[in-house]
């Protein structure tokens, strides 16, 4: 008897395996996974990936018709159109683009802070929702009627010159449309809701206990906010910054609106190739070097950042 149960208890180990292997082991009898289950994650990933594919077959189009000619854009090949973009108007076009854009992304990130910060610290949710929809409110309303507006606002006789006269801050209305600062206007007051999401998420993050331990500390808010709630928040700013550059860098409502032909934005000069010469080539070649330099600029910046972020940590390491 205790030789059997010897042997017993040596087999009993192995048949649990067995038992447990058969149990993951489906059966003959038992339902297979079905293809529906696999493919589930593909489908959930199949609308951006379709939308990913036309912006990328759109981009490859543009960039085969920047090497043909002016009416054989399928078939020539030509780099006359990148020699001719070296032209002293394109690079004023080109630089004043990366000027306004780059102005724009900063004058929108510092208007952006307070306004981040008041979301992300508010306890109160109308407070919040309010906010919210002050923010979004340029996302709903089409461009062209907040160029419209801006032209109201702008004028000669507009507000702004009659709240200037009014106080006695000029003597005669100041000409903002068809300048740059108008049109910088313009970009800060479109593009501000894509400084302030991103920002406001980020700072909604960090908890509010490093506020704490900093004031406790003896830091004022400003010195909080400065080395401690904005280096946290570093991702958000960046991702609200980046967002304005490359949106204000292709604008084509409010530079044509308020600056016209007098403040030639690069989006502005390949309108002005297609709508009356039909200069599909010259077109598709402003805007792949317009791309091209929105995403340089976009990658050093990155790179400057991530690498201030190190400098930064290293004293701390």
């Amino acid at each position: 008897m205790s030789t059997m149960l010897a042997r017993f208890s040596r087999r009993a180990p192995s048949s649990a395996r067995a038992a447990a292997d058969n149990a993951r082991t489906p059966g003959p009898d038992a339902p297979p996974a079905t293809a529906m289950a696999k493919a589930r994650p593909w489908l959930l990933l199949a609308p951006i990936l379709l939308f990913l594919a036309v912006l990328g077959a759109a981009a490859l189009v543009v960039l085969r018709m920047s090497f043909g000619a002016q009416g054989n854009e399928w078939h020539g090949f030509t780099l006359q159109n990148y020699t001719d973009l070296l032209d002293g108007y394109f690079m004023k076009s080109l630089w004043l683009t990366l000027k306004l854009a780059f102005q724009s992304m900063i004058s929108a990130v510092l208007l952006a802070i307070p306004v981040a910060l008041a979301m992300a610290r508010t306890k109160s949710r109308l407070a919040r929702r309010l906010l919210l929809a002050g923010v979004l409110l340029p996302l709903l309303v089409n461009l062209l009627l907040q160029g419209y507006g801006w032209l109201i606002i702008l004028g000669p006789a507009g507000l702004l010159n009659h709240a200037l006269l009014g106080s006695g801050l000029v003597q005669r209305p100041v000409m903002w449309l068809y300048r740059e600062h108008g049109v910088l206007l313009g970009l800060i007051q479109t593009a501000f809701p894509l400084a302030v999401l991103p920002l406001s998420s980020a700072m909604r993050a960090v908890s509010s206990s490093y506020e704490e331990a900093a004031a406790t500390l003896g830091a004022t808010r400003w010195q909080t906010l400065r080395h401690v709630l904005l280096p946290l928040a570093m991702p958000g700013l960046v991702s609200g910054a980046l967002l304005v550059f490359a949106y204000n860098a292709s604008a084509f409502a409010v530079p044509l609106l308020l600056g016209g032909r007098r403040v030639p934005m690069l989006a502005v000069l390949v309108h002005d190739q297609v709508a009356p010469l039909l200069n599909w080539p010259a077109a598709s070649a402003s805007g792949v070097v317009l791309m091209i330099a929105t995403l340089t600029v976009m990658a050093l910046s990155q790179r400057l950042v991530r690498r201030t972020q190190r400098l930064a940590e290293e004293p701390h390491a």
